[in-house]
């Protein structure tokens, strides 16, 4: 299980959890993880492309070769479970196994919007234009996914982070079809003028398209809640979701 990581952080005690420290090639700090800018790695793009930079690093030098599972969380964000970490409780190994052995990946609780679509949301959150892009680009590639995308988008719920637990060979195949989507986008959009947030757009999409995935492939999930270890107030993202809907 990687734990993407920008900043030096407190992480689990447990051979599980590899803390890697995303973004390394443009920043000089070291703090002693593993980093994603050795080897086959888009570490420069990690202001765009967000935790994928951990993963693409992972898939490309086969990190995970040697494990029959894998999975991604974020320096605050697990899933939750019975493992001790501070005052938190997160997944433990021997949950993972007993999991994974009546389904095909763990996901996060889904994040419901209840008054908008997937699709409603992106254009009121981002830019439109680009997901119109992304569309275009599943015909032409990948035609067989047209249908769960259009599904996805007009549901009112989807699952966000990138945060997953599955088996190795799913998180090859998975990979093998996100990454060349996202590459063919990024020559294809033009994100100079995003400020800093607007500019995580090939992460924000891949939560899109992760979703679409699944589905697609037919995966079995199951959904565990996350644990967030700095909070988040929920009150507050209701609250900006509806300024972005009736005040963009």
């Amino acid at each position: 299980m990687l734990v993407a990581t920008h900043k030096p952080y407190d992480f689990p005690d447990s051979a599980i959890y590899v803390p890697v420290q995303v973004g390394k090639s443009l920043v000089q700090e070291d703090y002693g993880y593993l980093k994603d800018d050795s080897g086959e790695n888009i570490s420069a793009k990690n202001r765009s492309f967000s935790e994928l930079t951990a993963l693409y690093w992972a898939w490309e030098n086969r990190f995970f070769k040697e494990s029959e599972f894998c999975g991604l969380v974020h320096y605050r964000r697990y899933f939750s479970g019975s493992a001790v970490f501070g005052k938190y409780h997160i997944l433990s190994e021997k949950e993972i196994a007993s999991i994974l052995d009546d389904y095909d990946v763990i996901v996060p609780k889904k994040r419901k919007y209840y008054i908008e679509t997937v699709g409603d949301h992106y254009a009121h959150a981002h830019y439109s234009k680009d997901l119109d892009v992304l569309k275009s680009i599943l015909k032409e590639r990948s035609p067989e996914y047209l249908n769960a995308f259009e599904n996805i988008m007009e549901q009112t719920s989807l699952y966000l982070y990138n945060m997953f637990v599955m088996r190795t060979e799913d998180f090859n195949a998975y990979c093998a079809w996100l990454f060349p989507i996202l590459f063919e986008l990024e020559e294809r959009i033009d994100i100079s003028g995003y400020d800093s947030y607007q500019r995580r757009v090939f992460g924000f999409l891949s939560e899109r398209l992760f979703t679409v995935w699944l589905l697609h492939h037919s995966m079995k999930t199951k959904e565990i809640k996350v644990v967030n270890t700095e909070g988040e107030n929920l009150f507050l993202k209701a609250v900006k979701m509806l300024k972005r809907k009736y005040f963009k």
